[in-house]
């Protein structure tokens, strides 16, 4: 529970959770020691000059009983390097600076330990003048700071302030170079999510350089992967296009009702094949580029029968993706919606870390419970807006949500506020 409520005001990142590991027992050791060496040195030593000090006075302050205020002053005070001469017995009132920590161990030890002390002036921080009211009269007496006080005792705690900023200075430097390699590899890996390969040199301590190659062994991995996958697609659907064609061929020449479910049979087989092909193709071949996604999906609306315009909120601005393959995901949702629909409508999104692209149709909706199945591949639903309708191969979904996933994305289905139908939500990082 404890540790719940300061978490949340622990530093979100790398850099400040280090910052704080340094800085705290940093500034905690030299809260202790100012601490202490106040505590010892100024008002311990203060005290104890401050009473040797006092039985030099009270012996100044004996003499005037029997001798004249001119005679003590060119005498024992000057012996014990204090000047002395008559008040006039107005009192100053000049309280000591806010910075003088002695000087608050002074005065009450003066108006303590001695009783005829009328006044106290520690304005000045090279002496101290006293009032004192004496056998004689009022006189002052005044003497050097540094008799009561250590010499220059700030200096002590202004050293320690600024060995502790430079040795801080130089430990986050130290830290940020430490703290680099993790940065490259978290900026690696997420642009890996998004469908980027950049260069990665695993560098730093032996730890992160383990994590780092532990890393490019992985994207080599997933790359053969997809490569090996993309080639096997591409190979098997190319491959199948041939005996399609002939059974296309060979259905031509017969006749009867039951050829026409097979054509259907063999049409919706092309188009399997067709989608595969395309789709491989389009992954292996297309590059990362800046792309106006404004325009790509203006394009592909003013394509579609009928022409849909999109809207747009937020600032529009280039984007890092696969042009090619998003068209494809973006014009299988369009196909998609008008297939179910006659209104669809079309808006994206440019917001602070991300892009949406909104595709909604007034058709029927799918079920809550059946919309992670409807982005399976070939998944045939029940309801009225199954991929058992119209003539597509339940590919269009899974193809579109590949590739938001290959950007770092995803898709989303949800029912259309607006049209009431469904709405496809495609979410890209920036």
């Amino acid at each position: 529970m404890i540790g719940t409520y300061f978490k949340r005001f622990a530093p979100q990142t790398l850099y400040g959770r280090a910052a704080a590991i340094l800085l705290l027992p940093m500034l905690t050791l030299q809260l202790a020691v100012a601490a202490v060496f106040v505590q010892r040195h100024f008002e311990d030593v203060t005290v104890q000059m401050t009473n040797n000090l006092l039985l030099e006075i009270k012996m100044v302050l004996d003499e005037l009983n029997d001798r004249s205020i001119e005679d003590v002053a060119r005498t024992s005070a000057r012996t014990l390097n204090l000047d002395l001469h008559e008040w006039d017995g107005v009192a100053s009132d000049n309280a000591p600076v806010f910075y003088d920590i002695s000087g608050r161990t002074i005065m009450p030890m003066l108006f303590k330990n001695l009783d005829r002390v009328k006044d106290v002036d520690l304005s000045n921080l090279d002496q101290v003048t006293i009032g004192v009211q004496s056998a004689k009269g009022p006189i002052e007496i005044v003497f050097s700071r540094y008799r009561v006080s250590a010499s220059n005792p700030h200096q002590v705690l202004v050293l320690m302030v600024f060995t502790g900023v430079f040795m801080t200075v130089i430990a986050f430097l130290f830290l940020r170079n430490q703290l680099r390699p993790i940065k490259l590899l978290s900026l690696a890996s997420a642009a890996f999510g998004r469908g980027h390969s950049v260069a990665f040199n695993p560098s730093g301590a032996i730890e992160v350089r383990a994590a780092g190659q532990s890393f490019l062994n992985m994207r080599d991995r997933i790359e053969r992967q997809i490569e090996q996958r993309t080639i096997m697609l591409s190979g098997v659907s190319h491959d199948l296009r041939t005996p399609i064609t002939r059974l296309q061929l060979g259905l031509e020449l017969l006749g009867g009702p039951e050829v026409q479910d097979l054509k259907k049979d063999v049409d919706s087989m092309r188009l399997m094949v067709d989608s595969f092909l395309n789709y491989a193709r389009d992954s292996a071949a297309d590059p990362v580029a800046d792309v106006d996604l404004v325009a790509l999906v203006s394009d592909l609306g003013e394509r579609s029968d009928p022409p849909i315009h999109p809207q747009v909120v937020g600032l529009p601005r280039l984007i890092a993706l696969r042009s090619v393959p998003i068209a494809r995901a973006i014009e299988n949702l369009l196909v998609n919606a008008l297939r179910y629909g006659d209104q669809v409508r079309i808006l994206i999104c440019f917001e602070a870390h991300d892009i949406v692209i909104y595709v909604a149709d007034n058709g029927p909706s799918i079920p809550a419970d059946q919309r992670e199945q409807a982005l399976k591949p070939f998944m045939r639903l029940e309801a009225a807006r199954g991929q058992n309708q119209g003539n597509g191969v339940g590919l269009g979904l899974t193809i579109a949500a590949d590739v938001a996933r290959s950007h770092g994305g995803v898709l989303i289905l949800n029912d259309s506020a607006e049209l009431g139908g469904l709405s496809a939500e495609m979410k890209l990082p920036l």
